[in-house]
């Protein structure tokens, strides 16, 4: 025998039934009103209502002090009453000027007595002749039954005001609004656009085809989903795109919503965070509401390690934390329980290494794209989507530009781009040239120029510093051409040595790293042969060296001392003394002082070699401050080798 399920008392229960009867709905606010609620309420108008009487009774009488009968008979007879009032034997009046109060403290204007049973005197005749108005009103006007309950009432009208609308925003609160205590948001709506705007698509994103091939599965599904229904295949949920910033992890989430042609809910994950724990999963709970009213959609939601991160066993203070409440909403959101069918959640992050393992299993964000720095075709791509409105001259030629950009990101092209157009307008031009961009390149990647005056010795010494990181970068089989050489201060910098790589570069040799540290400490050699002292000047080359070699001894395994290990983590600079044991750090500290030493050593008897190309370098620098790359490898007297790729 089953038993009929019992009738859910509430609108939103903490769990979730299926097959039972949909019954009618209730009062709002869920479930009855408790019996004697409206009496508790009359009860207490009642007594308020008596209180305030005997206030407001109290201060009316303050104001009108009682005298006797004789002070008046006196007042009459001295021609110092004006007015009174007689109802039986009680007289209000008011005096001309004011008295002092035999029977009292103070003086009195107004006044009220009683005229006694017994007395027989000639009252009227007394009035009369002192010229005393006796008015048919009363002299002081006592409010009416009326007017008293409207003012007794109002402190209760004044509570029940208060109450209705703090019981409405902790209702928001506890049963979903988005604003609750901290006042009560509008519900997410779709991302509207500007009028005449087109949505963003797939033409609008370059450079990530691969990245671009596994979201088609997702614009398919949104597209023809009765297609998946019919062989009983399942759409995954979440989709995260893990990437450096700037690799367009939100453009693309707008242009798959853009592609199927669904709607597109936007959100940064710190917007759920609030001060008040509860808020931030009410808040998923809306977001998702919304999103299944017009389903398909995709919801998105940027920085998700925000509220993503890795749960420990401790907890907040409480046992309860507004960030793990809310992750574990998101977390139930996706679990299928909700019934949340066509409705594909985007997440980006560029921490996907924190992220909490329950939020990336199967079921909940199954497929982790990652979406990287763009190739050099895709660098093509970017920059001719980003300069579409943007008028070229003829000298420009973008395959180069992508070539002499490698590393660069989507959000990086684009504000090469506008950098130039930037500069374009300084120059009052009408086109962008191949000078802006080149310039353009330079201040994004070097800094802006200061306009710094050097000592003409400081001077000398900068540019043969500048001077033995180039030849060092010519000279060291397999390194990074020289770009450009400049003695002009640019951000922090008193001079700069740009130096890229003809093609894009995924694995690093042993021979390529110890040519880096030799370019790196190319500056600090060149001073030590030229001048025979060493300046401050190679500090963010000591840094960089640093770092190689951390990474050749401690992580890539390049050290038969330390071995194939991976000693230490990826971020070195936290943590370090925690790796590994003292031995083995020790053993490393040991290996880079090694490598460092050797390649200084090498940097050093290389530009002793040809103090003649160091010295004609300098001289150019110190002639024209800037060199570019043809220039330079010209006045070294060094053969360019020219590494070229073939076009996608």
């Amino acid at each position: 025998m089953t038993h009929p399920a019992p009738p859910r008392k509430a609108p939103e229960p903490p769990w979730r039934t299926e097959g039972t009867p949909d019954e009618p709905p209730g009062p709002p606010g869920g479930g009855r009103r408790p019996r004697g609620g409206w009496w508790s309420l009359v009860l207490t108008a009642l007594v308020v209502y008596l209180i305030a009487n005997l206030v407001l009774s109290f201060f009316d009488g303050g104001d009108e002090p009682t005298i006797s009968y004789t002070e008046f008979s006196k007042q009459v007879d001295d021609g110092n009453v004006s007015k009174i009032y007689a109802k039986g034997d009680a007289i209000q009046g008011q005096l001309k000027k004011a008295r002092d109060n035999p029977e009292g403290d103070g003086t009195y204007t107004k006044f009220q007595t009683e005229r006694p049973t017994f007395a027989d005197d000639r009252l009227w005749a007394d009035l009369t002749k002192n010229g005393v108005t006796v008015t048919a009103e009363p002299v002081v006007q006592h409010r009416s039954f009326l007017a008293n309950l409207l003012i007794s009432l109002a402190p209760m009208l004044l509570l029940v005001v208060l109450w209705v609308v703090i019981a409405r925003r902790m209702r928001g609160a506890l049963g979903g609004g988005a604003g609750g205590m901290l006042g009560r948001k509008a519900p997410p709506k779709p991302v509207e656009l500007e009028p005449g705007k087109q949505r963003t698509t797939f033409a609008d994103v370059a450079g990530i085809d691969e990245v671009e091939g596994e979201l088609n599965d997702v614009v398919d599904f949104l597209k023809h989903p009765d297609a998946y229904r019919r062989l009983g295949a399942k759409m995954p949920r979440g989709v995260l795109l893990s990437g450096p910033p700037g690799t367009g992890k939100t453009l693309l989430a707008r242009a798959v919503a853009g592609e199927a042609g669904v709607p597109f809910f936007s959100a940064s994950a710190s917007e759920f965070i609030e001060m008040i724990v509860g808020v931030g999963a009410s808040r998923v709970r809306e977001l998702f509401a919304e999103a299944r009213k017009v389903a398909p959609s995709i919801i998105f939601i940027d920085e998700i390690d925000t509220i993503g991160r890795a749960r420990s066993g401790g907890s907040g203070v409480g046992g309860h934390d507004e960030r793990e409440q809310t992750l574990n909403q998101i977390l139930t959101e996706m679990d299928g329980f909700s019934g949340a069918e066509g409705v594909v959640v985007i997440a980006a992050t560029n921490r996907a290494d924190i992220l909490d393992p329950a939020l990336t299993r199967p079921g909940r964000f199954d497929r982790v794209v990652t979406v990287s720095p763009p190739d050099r075709g895709g660098r093509a791509a970017i920059l001719r989507i980003h300069t579409r409105e943007i008028p070229l001259a003829d000298d420009v030629d973008l395959e180069q530009l992508a070539a002499t950009t490698p590393g660069m990101t989507g959000a990086e092209l684009a504000n090469l781009a506008n950098e130039a157009a930037l500069l374009a307008v300084k120059r009052r031009q009408d086109r962008v040239t191949a000078a802006d961009l080149s310039d353009a390149l330079e201040k994004v990647q070097l800094g802006a120029e200061r306009p710094l005056v050097m000592p003409e010795e400081e001077r000398r010494r900068t540019a043969y510093h500048e001077s033995g990181h180039a030849l060092l970068g010519m000279l060291q089989p397999g390194a990074d051409p020289v770009r450009k050489i400049t003695i002009v201060p640019r951000g922090r910098a008193l001079g700069v040595t740009l130096s890229t790589p003809d093609a894009d570069r995924y694995a690093y040799t042993e021979e390529y790293l110890r040519g880096r540290i030799i370019g790196a400490l190319g500056g600090m050699a060149a001073e030590h042969v030229v001048y025979g002292v060493v300046t401050t000047g190679s500090e963010s080359d000591l840094e960089q060296v640093t770092r190689l070699a951390r990474g050749m001894v401690g992580r890539w395994g390049m050290s038969e001392r330390v071995g194939r290990l991976s000693a230490l983590p990826d971020d070195a600079q936290q943590a370090y003394g925690l790796a590994a044991a003292p031995g083995t750090l020790d053993a490393i500290d040991a290996e880079m002082r090694r490598i460092v030493d050797a390649c200084y050593e090498e940097a050093c008897r290389k530009l002793r070699e040809n103090r003649g190309r160091l010295d004609a370098l300098a001289g150019a620098l110190l002639d024209g401050e800037t060199l570019d790359e043809a220039d330079a490898y010209r006045i070294a007297g060094v053969t360019r080798l020219r590494v070229d790729t073939p076009r996608p």
